[in-house]
């Protein structure tokens, strides 16, 4: 069963998830917008220990604790590696009383009727027991949707529900991500086919299954209400996508009870050349800025 404590701190806290869940695919660009160019690094193991110094860097930042961010999300090589001498996700949770969360999805398939499906996850179950094992709550699992056709949200839909079910047999609770990627020509109509798919899905859940949903930052406001009213939900929280902060968290607040999940979007700013001072200064000031669209209206 999901830890109670964190359970709890999840639906009824007053604060956002945090995404530092770039994979090797999206590390490159995340290290660069940081100022690490791909001079810096010769192989992916010297890659990955400097995308972990910075996720470390701001999970010790003084503004990077429960009272505004209560989840974050971690690649599966932060949760195997240590913050401050501690487990990662034992650090978040115990120092920072953050709750931890997994990136699973191993990347996507090519483009078929408008959507992207997730790749097969080969060793899943051995990994998330390992999940629960080192005390993650949850996951998190992405698939992008391009355009509105209703034969491919369906099938995104479908996929999305059948592996957070595997997910659920362990103990975790999953956050189901079927993106929709923010330059679609009919996004708004992407948006109300998925939710009456996702809505038919939450509908056959048992009643005592919790999922959480990630979400695009939707063109009408408080399309998504329905869900996060939905006994079965968690939490709904929102994905930047490709948004500025600035443009995100004025969408975000437009809102009510969605929560902010950005990656690119709370590390916007960031900079491996800063002082400690600079960069606390900079993360607090996005973590405050975030946290304020979350709790809006």
């Amino acid at each position: 069963m999901p830890n109670a404590e964190q359970k709890q701190k999840i639906a009824a806290g007053q604060g956002f998830i945090a995404a530092l869940d770039q994979s090797g695919g999206s590390t490159p660009k995340a290290l660069k917008l940081y100022g690490i160019d791909e001079s810096r690094y010769a192989s992916d193991e010297e890659m990955f220990d400097l995308i972990h110094q910075m996720r470390a860097r701001i999970a010790t930042a003084p503004a990077f604790t429960g009272d505004k961010v209560i989840g974050a999300i971690l690649f599966e090589k932060t949760m195997d590696r240590d913050i401050s001498g501690k487990p990662s996700a034992q650090f978040l949770w115990e120092e920072r009383g953050v709750v931890p969360f997994l990136k699973i999805d191993k990347g996507l398939e090519e483009e078929a009727n408008g959507v992207q499906l997730m790749k097969p996850i080969p060793g899943l179950s051995e990994l998330l027991t390992r999940a629960v094992e080192k005390g993650v709550f949850g996951t998190k699992e992405r698939s992008v949707i391009h355009a509105a056709n209703a034969e491919g949200i369906a099938a995104n839909v479908a996929q999305q529900f059948e592996l957070g079910a595997q997910v659920v047999e362990h103990g975790l609770v999953p956050i189901l991500e079927p993106e929709i990627n923010i330059n679609a020509p009919d996004k708004a109509e992407a948006e109300a086919m998925l939710l009456d798919e996702i809505t038919k899905r939450l509908d056959t859940l048992p009643g005592t299954t919790d999922i959480m949903l990630k979400l695009t930052l939707p063109e009408q406001a408080n399309i998504y209400k329905p869900l996060i009213d939905h006994p079965r939900v968690l939490k709904v929280v929102a994905l930047s996508g490709g948004y500025s902060r600035d443009e995100a968290n004025t969408r975000l607040a437009q809102n009510t009870g969605m929560v902010a999940s950005f990656s690119r979007a709370l590390t916007e700013g960031l900079g491996d050349g800063q002082s400690d001072t600079a960069f606390n200064t900079t993360i607090g000031e996005a973590i405050t800025s975030i946290h304020a669209a979350s709790v809006a209206g």
